[in-house]
Order: structure tokens, then sequence, then C-alpha cells
């Protein structure tokens, strides 16, 4: 039988080179959240498949990686026999519903405030295309039991820090709010059962601008005069931003809401990113309650962090509302981003040390833990005939320095200079 020695479709092999610099990126994250008092933790990939179907969490609830039943409880011969009893269990699709569970599970052990974070890989079982995987990993920070707007601008500049840490600092928070669309669009004579079909038409206009925007909503069964409203409401939020929302619909609670959140998160930005009320801005989780958020950077298209609020997901284990809120960064966007760029491991000493087949290897071993004491990281390997060709091949697997073992003073040269 042939062996196909490709991954599954959607899952990929993360080769050397590329997993120092996913290390590194985690480390970095992980470091700078805990700097900022966020408790990691860390829940299954497996979910009771309930908790995942009963989320709200939009389209991903089609992309669930669903789990067979084991054994005895698979029963083909049950009268009415029907998919929901082929599975009683799933893989995670984010990190934000098992959070949920896990704050349910342990709360009388958490504080009344809790500041989580979450590190590891959700599945969904979408159609594989370039940067876009069936598994792949999320970096998350969650605050629950805060419904105030303290949260929000916790979040927002912790995330940005990380990202500041690795010296991406060419991005824009987006900043909407759910209460804001809702208020809008009803505003504009659309019915609540038609929301979320208009919210998924607004949320391509920055594909299809105001003229597609306009045409999809007339194409649809809607009122061709909510349709109308619309669009104007589109071109003067566009225009007057946040200041014409109230004549929109919106309460001036919410509006000095969201003006706080931006003029604050700007004020702490200092310049080193941009902050803007962006309408258009969605999100497809359906648990979402109030603030939307989303990091642009430089002129992808696609956004690399997003969160938001999702007062009601946590409450819905409970029987008890619970404010929750969360920030989720792209890893695997971000490295991708990264490496186009060719980011390379600061301060990394990574030396190859070589030596000839008549060398004692334990006095070599001693050798190269010598140089690890010195700083160096270092991988040991006997010397080829083709020197150049080697230490080529060395540089491509990110090694800088070599030296050729002596039982004397052993020299390191930088493999640039080679």
């Amino acid at each position: 039988m042939k062996v196909n020695l490709n991954p599954a479709k959607g899952m990929r092999d993360i080769t050397p080179q590329e997993k120092e610099i996913r290390d590194y990126v985690e480390g970095v994250i992980v470091n700078t959240y805990k700097q900022s008092g966020f408790e990691l933790i860390e829940t299954p990939v497996v979910e009771n498949i309930e908790n995942l179907i009963g989320s709200k969490g939009g389209e991903n609830l089609k992309l669930i990686f669903k789990i067979l039943k084991r054994g005895e409880k698979l029963d083909f011969a049950k009268e009415g026999f029907t998919e929901e009893d082929l599975a009683d269990l799933g893989l995670r699709y984010d990190l934000t519903v098992p959070l949920s569970r896990f704050y349910c599970n342990n709360r009388a052990n958490l504080p009344s405030v809790f500041k989580a974070m979450q590190v590891g890989n959700v599945f969904r079982a979408e159609r594989a295309q370039k940067g876009r995987y069936r598994s792949f990993k999320q970096c998350d920070i969650d605050i629950i039991g805060d419904g105030t707007k303290s949260a929000e601008l916790e979040l927002i500049a912790t995330t940005a820090k990380a990202l500041n840490a690795l010296n991406v600092t060419d991005f824009v928070v987006r900043f909407n709010d759910r209460r804001v669309l809702k208020a809008v669009i009803l505003k504009c004579g659309f019915t609540e059962e038609e929301f979320d079909g208009v919210c998924i038409i607004v949320d391509k206009l920055d594909k299809v601008g105001l003229s597609g925007v306009e045409k999809e909503l007339n194409e649809k069964d809607y009122s061709l005069g909510a349709s109308a409203n619309l669009v104007k409401a589109l071109e003067s939020i566009n225009d007057k931003g946040t200041s014409c929302l109230v004549e929109y619909g919106v309460s001036e609670e919410v509006v000095k809401d969201v003006e706080e959140i931006l003029n604050q998160s700007r004020e702490f930005a200092d310049g080193k990113y941009d902050v803007e009320f962006d309408f258009t801005l969605i999100r497809g989780m359906g648990y979402y309650t109030g603030s939307i958020f989303e990091i642009a950077y430089k002129n992808l298209g696609y956004s690399i962090a997003g969160g938001g609020r999702y007062d009601e997901m946590v409450g819905n284990f409970i029987g008890e509302k619970i404010p929750a809120i969360g920030f989720s960064i792209g890893f695997e966007r971000l490295v991708n981003q990264l490496m186009d760029e060719k980011f390379k491991v600061p301060n990394l000493e990574k030396l190859v040390l070589l030596y000839e087949s008549g060398d004692k290897y334990i006095d070599v071993l001693k050798k190269a833990d010598d140089l690890r004491a010195q700083g160096y990281t270092v991988a040991v390997y006997e010397k080829a005939k083709k020197l150049g060709k080697q230490l080529n091949q060395f540089t491509e697997y990110g090694y800088n320095k070599f030296a050729v073992y002596s039982s004397e003073e052993t020299e390191v040269k930088d493999l640039s200079s080679n």
C-alpha cells in the first residue's frame, strides 16, 4: 500500500526554522501577558458537543470536527438514527467556549474578576487554502467578571503591548459595538429578524464599496426604504464618526462608552499605533453582545487579532449573567507575516561545533558545554569533506556562528564571513 507522506489536508508540518520563530513569538506574547497579570490556564482540545453547538459561534458551528461515539455507545440499529446520535464530543473551534466552561466549573476557586490567558490549537473543518488551516494556534486573554469599560481598555492596551514587544507597530485597532450596529440598523427600518443578514452585507463594505452594499441590499427581500436609509447612514457615519450616532437611534450612554474607550486607547497608544471607530466592523461570532475590535496590520486583507464582549456565554452554563470579554491574537497569521518579512529571532547566537572523526567525542561534548556556558546555543556535528557546502546548509538552518573543535583554544567565527 502506498503511504501518503503529506500531512492531513489542512494540517501542516513545522520546520525547525519556523518552530524557532513560533516559540520566540509565543514566548514574547505569554511573557507580556504574564507581566500584565493574566493567569495562564489550559483546557482540553475536546469538548462536549452540546457546549460547542449551543455556543452561538456563527459559521464556525458548521465547521466543528465531531468525534464518533465509541464502541457500544454507537448503535446503528437504533430507530430514527441521525447524525446527532453519532457524536457526543468535538474538537474546540476557539478558546472562548472552553474558557467559559472552565470558569463555571472552577469559579469557587477563582477571583471575582478573573484575568485568564490561553495558548493552544483550535480546529475548524473549513476549506484549506494558503494561510488558512484546519488546525491553528490562538493566543487569548480574557477578563471575566468585569462589566466596565476598564476591561476593554486593558485588553486593547495589553494586546498592543504584546505586538509592540515583537516590533510590530504599523497596525490599527478598529473598534465598534454590537449595540451601535443594532440601533442604527433597526432605526433604518429593518427588523430584528433581518439584523444578522444585513450585518453580513455591511461587513463587505471594504471589499465591494458602498455601491456594492446597496446593490446587494436591494437584491434581498428587504424594504427599499430601509436599504436606502442604511446607505445614507453609512455615508454619514463614515464622514462624521461617532458624533452622528445619536440621531441614528444609539443611546447617549452607549455613544459615551464608545468615545471614552476610543479616546483613552488613543492616549495610551501615544502615536505608536492608531485606534479608530469602524461602524462596518461586524465579526462573525453570534455570541458578541457589546464591544468588538480587530487589529489590522499594514495592507493585509485580514486582521491579525480580534475579539469582543460576550456577556451572555458564561451565564448560559450556570443561568446567571456574568460579564466577559476577550482578545485573541491570530498567531498563524502573525507568524506568517513575520516570516515573509524575514524576521530573525533577536540576540540568538546559534553555533555549530564541528569535529574530526579522530577526535575523542566526549571531549567534544565538554567543549560544547564550555561554549554553552558563554551564552551560545551549540549543536555538534562531524565535519564534512566539503566544508563550504556544509556551512552554507547551517546558515540556511539559522546558525550564525561556527567553530572547529580543538583540544586547545577553539576559535568561534561568523558564518556570514565564511
